[in-house]
C-alpha cells in the first residue's frame, strides 16, 4: 500500500514538474486583433462569427448520446443472459431499466423531448 502512494506521489510530482516547465518554456503568443478576427479574403467581416448557439439542439443531442450509450449498455446484457445468475440477471436488468424509464419521464415532465417550441 505504501508503494502505491509513492508512486502516486512521483507521478504527480513529475507531471507538475512538467506542467510547469512546458508553461515557463512556451511561446508567448501576443492577443493581435486581426489575428483573432475570421479570415475573409482580406475584408473586414461583414457578420459576427460567433453565431448563437442553440441550447436546445444541444440538450437534443445530448439526450441522444445518453441513450445511444444506455443501448450500448443494454447489448451485452443480452448476451450474458444464458451464463448468468438468472435471479440476478432479472434483478440488474430490472433496476437498470427502472433508471432508464425514470429518467426518460424525468426528461419528458421537464419538456426537453419537445421538439417543437
Amino acid at each position: 500500500m505504501a508503494n502505491l502512494f509513492i508512486s502516486a506521489f512521483f507521478i504527480f510530482l513529475i507531471s507538475n514538474i512538467v506542467m510547469l516547465i512546458s508553461s515557463m518554456l512556451s511561446k508567448k503568443k501576443n492577443k493581435d486583433r486581426e489575428k483573432l478576427s475570421p479570415f475573409e479574403c482580406g475584408f473586414n467581416p461583414i457578420n459576427s462569427s460567433r453565431l448563437p448557439f442553440s441550447i436546445r439542439f444541444f440538450l437534443i443531442a445530448i439526450i441522444f448520446l445518453i441513450f445511444d450509450v444506455e443501448i450500448a449498455l443494454i447489448l451485452p446484457m443480452i448476451i450474458t443472459f444464458k451464463t448468468a445468475n438468472l435471479m440476478i440477471w432479472t434483478m440488474t436488468n430490472l433496476i437498470f431499466i427502472i433508471i432508464l424509464i425514470l429518467g426518460l419521464y424525468h426528461e419528458w415532465n421537464q419538456g426537453s423531448l419537445n421538439w417543437t417550441f
